[in-house]
């Protein structure tokens, strides 16, 4: 039967080596690179756990002790910080641990997001979870998992997240069809292709990295063949739900992303993020756009 009701557990998958941020990457994770004065990881644990997530499991590779010391205490730099004073900031650090129940699990070989997603069913068991991908943050004024889950109580099944991109770019992402349901905002996925080939994309909706998915997922990726890259494609599992019945945990659904959100997947959108994010923020933004000001117009 399709699980419906409140969703407690996400799996986010961290086993990415980070190639892009070479030379960076080499000894540091890339969801620890910072986006102003915290990590990227961050933002996302943090969207999860105001949505009411309670447990995390990252879905790790080799040099990611970083990430896990960052979800930890720190006894010693916690004294360090109460001797100096500096008691909110104490207070901030010794906080990450208690965001949610975390939890760790290590993926020996990178063999695609489907791959990562399936490492989670002993710890999800058969309950509903959800999916955040470290690239993606979602600015927190404007969520997504909120509807999300509440689509995913209406319909039951899998839901995405899908946004509106310039035709010319839905190449660079998964793509899907839908039809209209009774919400303008929520919508029935028909077709899901991984990064048409030009020109053949059957909408300008991409897939972004958030999604809440049935447990039904476990034994098609049991059983799925490698797609696109040689790697087991979480789109092709996803796809196949489509096609199945209600009762079994098949359908998939979307619900439309009107919001904002930052694309740290490069060097180019990471640095546009953490302008972008700093730009947003009351302490740095107005002396931050009175700087770039100046320097756009050669003042500096």
């Amino acid at each position: 039967m399709s699980n419906r009701g409140k969703i407690h557990k996400a799996v986010i998958p961290v086993a990415g080596l980070g190639t892009r941020f070479l030379p960076a990457t080499k000894a540091t994770p890339k969801e620890m690179l910072p986006v102003v004065d915290k990590p990227a990881i961050q933002y996302v644990v943090e969207e999860a756990v105001a949505a009411g997530i309670s447990d995390v499991l990252f879905v790790t590779g080799r040099n990611k002790e970083s990430l896990e010391n960052h979800f930890d205490r720190s006894p010693s730099l916690e004294r360090t910080l109460a001797e100096r004073g500096a008691s909110d900031m104490q207070s901030k650090i010794s906080g990450l641990a208690e965001l949610a129940a975390m939890h760790y699990v290590r993926q020996g070989v990178p063999m695609g997001l489907g791959h990562a997603v399936s490492m989670a069913k002993p710890h999800v068991g058969n309950q509903a979870f959800a999916v955040l991908l470290g690239d993606d943050l979602v600015d927190a004024k404007t969520p997504i998992l909120p509807d999300m889950f509440e689509a995913q109580e209406k319909f039951g099944g899998s839901i995405l997240a899908l946004m509106e991109v310039p035709e010319d770019q839905i190449h660079l992402y998964g793509c899907a069809a839908v039809e209209p349901t009774d919400n303008a905002d929520f919508v029935r996925v028909t077709e899901l292709v991984e990064k048409p080939a030009a020109g053949t994309a059957p909408s300008n909706l991409a897939v972004i990295g958030r999604y809440v998915i049935d447990p039904a997922i476990f034994d098609l990726l049991e059983n799925l063949a490698p797609g696109r890259g040689g790697e087991i494609q979480l789109t092709d599992a996803l796809a196949e739900l489509i096609g199945m019945p209600a009762e079994s945990g098949g359908g998939v659904h979307a619900v439309i992303f009107r919001g904002k959100r930052y694309d740290t997947g490069d060097k180019l959108s990471y640095l546009k993020s953490v302008v972008s994010i700093a730009l947003d923020r009351d302490d740095l933004g107005p002396d931050l756009r009175a700087w770039l000001t100046s320097y756009l117009a050669g003042k500096i």
